[in-house]
């Protein structure tokens, strides 16, 4: 549940939190099993024998959970993005903060290769942070490509779906038709997802196998990048209209607390928000020595 609370927020990856809780080498095995060949091995009636080389249980419990965060959770934080940004997206902040140094450390290994990596990560992801975004058209084709692009990045951490959609002008289309049960764009728009994550998954499979610490330090890089996005305190700059018709920020411009006041005139909220980046490194270390139990168990 707590991946699919995190692929709601623009800025926020579910694997980052699949990471922090150790699942994310399952996962990638898991979803790279997922082989045409398995469906040969169903209609050939080896239904137990498919179900255990796909890990189904694990894939089923974590597909229940963050499809269940992501229907009863959208429109929650949602208000929460609308009515107190500083507060919730520090909560993020902090969240990835904590998250950087938890891969980080799984870097056993340093070279200047590895380091040109973690540079090239988050150079990445700060470009993707700054990026203005475009304005896709809404039709089945682009649905489809936006959710095959989407999904490789929410099993990226640092690098949000969300966020994905958001520069692709299609964030709130996706969120609305969750919130409105739009059988038909979310059908379309999974079966892209599909599509993309069979493919990607088996490629950062591999790459965590034999170039691990390279592809760590990549990883770390782009969550360092993406620190860019969720900083709590912004200006926007620009709007924007969405295909909803309602006005969205565009370019926005981090600011210190005491600048935030002055130039907005609202409150920075900058006890709250440090108090929260504290409870979601708690959170963090929670879920990582749940994590710990669940790998030992």
């Amino acid at each position: 549940m707590a991946m699919g609370a995190a692929d709601v927020v623009p800025g926020v990856s579910g694997g980052t939190i699949a990471f922090i809780t150790g699942i994310y080498d399952r996962l990638l095995a898991a979803i790279g099993s997922c082989t045409p060949n398995k469906l040969l091995w169903l209609l050939r009636g080896r239904v137990r024998e498919t179900w255990r080389s796909i890990d189904g249980n694990f894939l089923v419990a974590l597909l229940a959970g963050v499809a269940t965060s992501i229907a009863t959770l959208a429109n929650l934080i949602s208000y929460l993005l609308a009515e107190h940004p500083e507060l919730i997206w520090s909560f993020f902040f902090g969240l990835i903060l904590v998250s950087v140094w938890l891969v980080g450390r799984e870097i056993h290994r340093w070279s200047i290769g590895v380091i040109l990596m973690l540079f090239t990560g988050a150079a990445f992801a700060y470009v993707i942070t700054v990026a203005v975004p475009l304005q896709w058209p809404v039709n089945p084709l682009m649905i489809f490509l936006a959710g095959a692009i989407a999904i490789c990045a929410m099993i990226l951490p640092g690098i949000s779906g969300s966020f994905i959609l958001l520069l692709l002008g299609l964030y709130t289309t996706v969120l609305g038709a969750i919130k409105s049960f739009d059988v038909a764009l979310l059908t379309i728009f999974i079966c892209g997802c599909l599509v993309g994550i069979l493919s990607f998954s088996r490629l950062l499979s591999w790459l965590l196998q034999h170039a691990r610490n390279a592809t760590l330090a990549l990883l770390t890089g782009l969550m360092i990048g993406s620190l860019n996005k969720v900083w709590p305190w912004k200006q926007t700059l620009t709007w924007r209209e969405n295909s909803q018709g309602a006005m969205e920020p565009m370019q926005q411009t981090n600011l210190l607390p005491g600048s935030y006041e002055s130039l907005t005139g609202a409150p920075s909220h900058w006890l709250g928000g440090l108090a929260l980046m504290l409870a979601a490194v708690v959170v963090v270390l929670g879920l990582e020595w749940i994590g710990q139990r669940m790998r030992r168990d």
